[in-house]
């Protein structure tokens, strides 16, 4: 039996009765994270534009495209609700890291509104694909250094395949063949990261992956050792080969319990919430941040984070140094901060310029493992010190429910009325009892 079909297998054997206590609960925390990053995004400028794509395109009317008042096909809601969760790179961040969470969680409402499923189906979906991503990542070379592609365009597809092939009751070796079609769609390039089509690699991802569920279920086929084959996936993507051990190990224990995923509380790439927890906590003692002089950054050697000037708010989200910046000015980070009328604004024009980084190599780049370190030093000549080893919502560290509640809160309410964003609430954190009208009633009241 070939490796793919032997992956297929373990991801099968997972139902709701397989799932212990602790995974039920993280997962439904993750997917009320997603959710709320989703309506949120859906108000930027990138989404908008996919949402009138979207619209133009057509399609049934099933499914609706959060946040606009509109619905299309299954196919097209997932791409552009997709699109809303990943836009403000807020949603959790998986270890290895990865965006599991936008890649799965559209499609599994998509598909649960289309096919009148209840709640636990739905939460259950989700927890196999954020499983899928998490092994397979896990089981390859990931380190930043040994790949070009972006991570949720790679393994994205699997994800979404997976999550699509549990709702649509596909068995072993259908689901062998979706995850080879999925294979074909896989890929995202990171000379991307910091611009608007960056959002796309999970839209894309999540959108290809329900396909290929979709179309092995009609009978389509593929190479099913899509995995194991030297002309396969892992070959083109991981050519250092795959720990079978590890991928086969798939739920024990699932990995976004055991290393399980970050919670974000800034919306910025994951290495920049280094930058922004020390600068904030060095911030604490600077009164009056007009008197800076000179930053020092001591990061670890990450040439896409090193983004001295970004062209855009959106690009300050990869620039260690307008993170920085935005911390030490406001003494807060939160979506505003990546507005171009922020990024514009005098008070930071000024301080870019000041800021610098020195590279220690010593330093690791696996975000598990870096740390950050800022020396800000004021016109008196006074230098103030601090150093992140582990920013809020970090891997391991137990999720603060106020904290990740508020969070919620705050994102929905970009969107929706103070009622309805409570009934939304409401319905997430009960996800698992929800009835298939339940399901309904969540995923419309985000229209």
């Amino acid at each position: 039996m070939s490796l793919t079909a032997q992956f297929a297998q373990r991801i099968c054997a997972t139902s709701f009765e397989t799932l212990s206590a602790d995974d039920i609960g993280i997962a439904k925390r993750l997917i009320a994270d997603g959710i709320a990053v989703a309506v949120a995004g859906s108000a930027e400028h990138a989404p908008k534009m996919f949402a009138e794509h979207v619209r133009e395109q057509g399609g049934s009317g099933q499914c609706p495209v959060w946040g606009f008042g509109f619905s299309t096909s299954p196919l097209l809601a997932t791409y552009a609700n997709a699109v809303s969760m990943h836009v403000l790179d807020f949603e959790p961040m998986s270890n290895p890291s990865t965006h599991a969470i936008s890649p799965t969680v559209p499609g599994a409402f998509a598909l649960a509104l289309r096919d009148g499923l209840d709640g636990r189906e739905l939460l259950t979906a989700c927890a196999k694909g954020f499983e899928a991503q998490g092994r397979l990542l896990a089981a390859v070379d990931h380190r930043r250094e040994a790949s070009k592609f972006h991570a949720p365009g790679v393994v994205g597809p699997f994800g979404s395949a997976v999550v699509a092939a549990h709702l649509l009751g596909l068995d072993a070796g259908q689901l062998t063949h979706a995850l080879a079609i999925a294979a074909s769609r896989s890929g995202a390039l990171r000379a991307n990261i910091g611009h608007g089509v960056k959002c796309t690699h999970c839209g894309n991802a999540a959108a290809a992956g329900l396909e290929a569920a979709l179309l092995a279920k009609r009978g389509l086929t593929a190479n099913a050792d899509i995995l194991g084959h030297e002309d396969g996936f892992v070959a083109a993507f991981f050519p250092k080969g795959i720990d079978r051990d590890m991928l086969l190990g798939y739920g024990k224990p699932f990995r976004f319990r055991e290393p399980g995923m970050a919670i974000k509380f800034f919306p910025s790439k994951f290495p920049t919430h280094f930058a922004i927890a020390a600068a904030l906590e060095a911030r604490r003692t600077i009164a009056d941040p007009a008197t800076i002089r000179a930053v020092k950054l001591i990061t670890p050697a990450m040439p896409d984070v090193d983004r001295p000037r970004p062209v855009s708010g959106l690009e300050g989200k990869f620039s260690f140094q307008y993170a920085a910046a935005c911390a030490l000015l406001d003494g807060r980070v939160g979506i505003p901060s990546f507005h171009d009328d922020r990024r514009f604004a005098a008070d930071l024009e000024a301080l870019l310029p000041k800021i610098s980084i020195e590279v220690d190599a010593a330093l690791p780049t696996v975000f598990s493992r870096m740390q950050i370190s800022i020396e800000v030093t004021l016109a008196d000549g006074s230098v103030h010190r601090a150093t992140c080893t582990r920013p809020p919502g970090f891997w391991g560290a137990p999720i603060d429910l106020a904290q990740h509640r508020a969070k919620v809160a705050d994102c929905l309410a970009v969107r929706l009325d103070a009622a309805t964003a409570a009934r939304v609430t409401t319905l997430l954190e009960s996800l698992e009892t929800l009835d298939a009208g339940g399901v309904r009633e969540l995923s419309l009241l985000l229209n």
